[in-house]
């Protein structure tokens, strides 16, 4: 399989993408310890690197990896977006911002056939223009496509979370050119759109039990059963329960989870009775008033799932939507499907943990779609 490095990897989204396109994740490269620790949960076979981007060169990168520079086909990442977030503050000088060109100058410095960068649409505000283009000078011996808007839902997963993903590649014979076409194509069929209802389905949800010693929760009892009638797409249902690539995942969890039907991060928020009632009075889109939660619309799409702050701006959690049938927020587990994450991937044991790792990722099922049209391509 192609070799490819994923800068500032996280939980894993992005490499799990990849690995279904046919990618082989050479190496992993995450500061925080937490995202880092999910990360090689599920990629045991991965090298993990928890290092500072900005003290690394290529080099460093290559020896770190165990990598040969010869064989690697790509380079990946999702930099920092915050402060690019049109929620944020907007500075131009926030030191975060520094990383997206750092991922360019390890372009640079790799050449690698390809690389894929993704990131929040603020990016694309004219004021960031000259970080851009700045960026950008790093590689002028690659094509580099033009910036891709890519709406999460149009590529089978059920949230409008929109992100730009930078992709270039260089002339070189194991790679035929494609151009933006060949991305817009991976779009799935209307009929393979996934909803909020049918995206929630089979996993626990009206939940009164504790966890077990080990952390695990049960799923329904008819999940797995083969006549059930799913309201998934084939292609969204293949993507929450299998297609897992080979030798990713932890085997005990994906054990437990293929012979006991058992998932983790099923932890429900515990909610005071006020809120309760309050949340229990809203309809499908309506806007709690004092948390700013939303009640998801099971026949629509979920709004863009956000990570809070990290410890070093406070650790706020960002504003959870709301179950659309039961009086409280969605749990880890039912962020994961709504993000397109797999049953089979384990999730940290936190809440806080799980909700701050999906929402910082990218969608697996839109990694994977850019990253198949992308390994079409190779020769």
């Amino acid at each position: 399989m192609p070799d490819v490095i994923d800068l500032f990897a996280g939980a894993g989204g992005l490499s799990l993408g990849a690995s279904r396109a046919g990618f082989n994740v050479v190496a992993a490269v995450e500061l925080d310890s937490h995202a880092i620790a999910s990360h090689i949960t599920n990629f045991p076979h991965s090298t993990h690197i928890q290092r500072d981007i900005m003290e690394l060169d290529g080099q460093t990168l290559l020896e770190l990896s165990g990598v040969a520079a010869d064989n690697l086909v790509g380079i990946i990442g999702g930099p920092p977006c915050q402060g690019f977030s049109s929620i944020g503050h907007g500075d131009i000088n926030d030191t975060r911002n520094q990383l997206f060109e750092k991922f360019f100058i390890l372009i640079k410095q790799l050449k690698p056939i390809f690389f894929v960068a993704e990131n929040v649409p603020g990016i694309m505000n004219p004021k960031y223009d000259a970080i851009r283009e700045r960026a950008f000078s790093h590689v002028k011996d690659y094509h580099l496509l033009p910036p891709i808007s890519i709406n999460a839902s149009e590529y089978g997963a059920p949230t409008t979370r929109t992100r730009y993903f930078f992709i270039g590649f260089r002339d070189h014979p194991a790679i035929q050119p494609f151009t933006i076409a060949d991305i817009a194509c991976m779009k799935v069929a209307a009929n393979e759109q996934t909803r909020v209802r049918a995206a929630l389905e089979g996993i626990p949800s009206n939940i009164h039990f504790h966890a077990n010693s080990n952390g695990l929760q049960t799923l329904l009892a008819d999940y797995f059963n083969p006549n059930i009638q799913h309201l998934q797409s084939e292609f969204f249902y293949q993507r929450v329960v299998g297609m897992r690539p080979l030798g990713v995942g932890n085997d005990e969890y994906i054990r437990r989870y293929e012979t006991r039907h058992e998932v983790n991060g099923c932890f429900p928020t515990k909610h005071t009775t006020p809120v309760r009632r309050r949340y229990a009075t809203l309809a499908y889109g309506q806007q709690d008033r004092i948390s700013k939660s939303t009640r998801l619309n099971p026949e629509g799409f979920c709004p863009t799932l956000r990570a809070g702050t990290g410890p070093e701006k406070g650790s706020f959690q960002a504003v959870r939507p709301i179950h659309y049938q039961y009086a409280r927020v969605i749990t880890p587990r039912e962020a994961a499907r709504l993000q397109g994450f797999p049953d089979w991937y384990k999730l940290p044991d936190t809440i806080w943990h799980g909700f701050r790792q999906i929402g910082n990722s990218v969608s697996p099922i839109v990694a994977e779609r850019v990253l198949s049209a992308i390994f079409q391509k190779l020769t």
